[in-house]
């Protein structure tokens, strides 16, 4: 009763226990595997559903699951371990960071133009966002001294725990959290370059890719209307297919795509 209560929305109460039961998992398997193949073929099988476990962690980035501040930093733990994405590292370099600037390929930390003012291809993309993450977020938490405060005690504690992880049980750590961590990170980035990638404009309603399949959206948490999401950041999941309806007369027909991934953009 008392959990069910914290949950600001009830439609996090699913997620939340299949991530957790993931978490459980991943102790499970490093407590008890010591065979590296085993580890291998878990963490391989594991790539897909730790990539669509970032999407709900950018979710609670954006809306905060609990009404409690320490059960969401206890998640937001829960999600480092599964993203490579420490507690307010998508705060900074992608609430108070790209979705402000994403119209201005000269400031958006998730830019999709190189230095130049052409565009990246898919992979060099993702390392560059990816290699950046860190970083961004630190530039931006300049300006952010709070949400930067428990970025870098965070990142901290997440560092802590993953060495002791390390020197109690190294190989099991290895290919249950810290290689997992980062592809998860590059996922991330993969996936994201078919949100606005190519489209060089001035306005919300033609700089988002709209991925409208549904089982892409019940995935991700509706990541797909992700013009409604820039237009009202601020909404719960739950709620941005009823926006997307509203405001969808607005969207140009190009800027919905069918595929999971967006796979029909340039890569």
């Amino acid at each position: 009763m008392f959990m069910k209560t914290q949950f600001k929305y009830p439609e996090d109460r699913l997620p939340v226990l299949i991530i957790s039961l993931f978490t459980l998992l991943d102790f499970t398997v490093y407590f008890l595997v010591d065979n590296v193949w085993l580890l291998l073929g878990f963490y391989l099988f594991m790539i897909w559903p730790k990539g669509i476990i970032c999407a709900w962690n950018h979710h609670h980035q954006h809306t905060p699951t609990f009404r409690s501040k320490w059960l969401n930093y206890l998640l937001e733990q829960i999600y480092a371990l599964h993203t490579g994405a420490t507690s307010k590292l998508w705060v900074l370099h992608h609430v108070l960071g790209h979705h402000h600037h994403y119209l201005d390929q000269t400031k958006d930390e998730s830019r999709w133009k190189d230095k130049n003012g052409k565009m990246m291809g898919r992979m060099r993309y993702s390392f560059d966002v990816a290699g950046t993450a860190y970083y961004r977020a630190y530039q931006v938490g300049k300006k952010h001294p709070r949400p930067q405060k428990v970025f870098f005690i965070a990142t901290g504690v997440t560092l802590l725990l993953l060495a002791v992880l390390t020197w109690y049980r190294p190989v099991p750590a290895l290919f249950c959290f810290i290689l997992p961590m980062i592809t998860s990170l590059l996922f991330t980035a993969w996936v994201t370059y078919a949100h606005h990638a190519g489209l060089d404009v001035d306005n919300d309603f033609e700089a988002s890719h709209n991925i409208m399949s549904p089982i892409y959206n019940r995935l991700t948490g509706n990541l797909g209307y992700h013009t409604a999401h820039h237009f009202k950041q601020g909404l719960h999941w739950s709620r941005l297919p009823e926006l997307h309806e509203q405001i969808k007369d607005k969207i140009p027909e190009r800027l919905f795509l069918t595929k999971h991934l967006g796979s029909s953009l340039i890569s």
